[in-house]
């Protein structure tokens, strides 16, 4: 399957980013964890699957950009498109019970709106492809791939959202690094869906 270099370039850093965040939960002990974990026997188990799945949407939604598999070996397209939505569609909803155990209003909020967004988006591309709409099936699962890669952007706008945090306190610590970090924390999921939503539209507008 031949690909681009923007393609591979996606694909490494999208598992450069997500594989080191994703490992320790497939240890499947709840002491590994990033996040608190409230109820070892129910959330951490949803948290696992959330991520799990969410990984697997990942891997089958960036196979979906091969022109080889999408044009020319449309069988496989169809089976692994089914595989991302059903991935899409149970992770989301994992996400939405998992939200539930966040106790920082902006972040749950964040998770919240990805959610939602998540599902809708990929519930319109999968409608729009049952009624043979292809134009809108390859914009609306455009748009719910780049919330599939908020998973990525959330984490690589880190350093900068810290810098920027540096930047607005005058390049001092008033509440500690361990402040600045859970500030930042609370708001990077807002800013990857912002930054993905820009350049997804910004990029379909410039090719029509």
């Amino acid at each position: 399957m031949k690909a681009s270099k923007s393609w591979w370039l996606l694909l490494v850093v999208s598992l450069a980013v997500i594989i080191p965040f994703a490992a320790p939960y497939f240890t499947f002990n709840p002491s590994h964890s990033r996040v608190p974990i409230a109820s070892p026997e129910l959330q951490f188990p949803l948290l696992v699957g959330h991520i799990g799945l969410a990984f697997l949407a990942l891997l089958t939604g960036m196979i979906q950009f091969l022109d080889s598999v999408r044009i020319k070996s449309q069988g496989f397209h169809r089976t692994m498109g089914r595989v991302y939505v059903c991935s899409v569609m149970l992770s989301g909803l994992l996400a939405l019970a998992v939200i539930a155990y966040v106790d920082n209003f902006a972040k749950a909020t964040s998770f919240l709106a990805l959610a939602l967004v998540w599902l809708f988006t990929t519930w319109k591309g999968y409608r729009s492809a049952v009624r043979k709409q292809w134009d809108q099936h390859r914009q609306w699962m455009i748009r719910s791939y780049g919330v599939t890669l908020v998973a990525v952007t959330g984490r690589l706008v880190v350093p900068l959202l810290l810098l920027i945090d540096l930047v607005l306190h005058g390049f001092s610590l008033p509440g500690g690094r361990e402040q600045m970090i859970d500030e930042v924390l609370n708001v990077n999921i807002w800013v990857g869906l912002l930054v993905n939503f820009i350049l997804i539209e910004w990029k379909m507008l410039k090719t029509k």
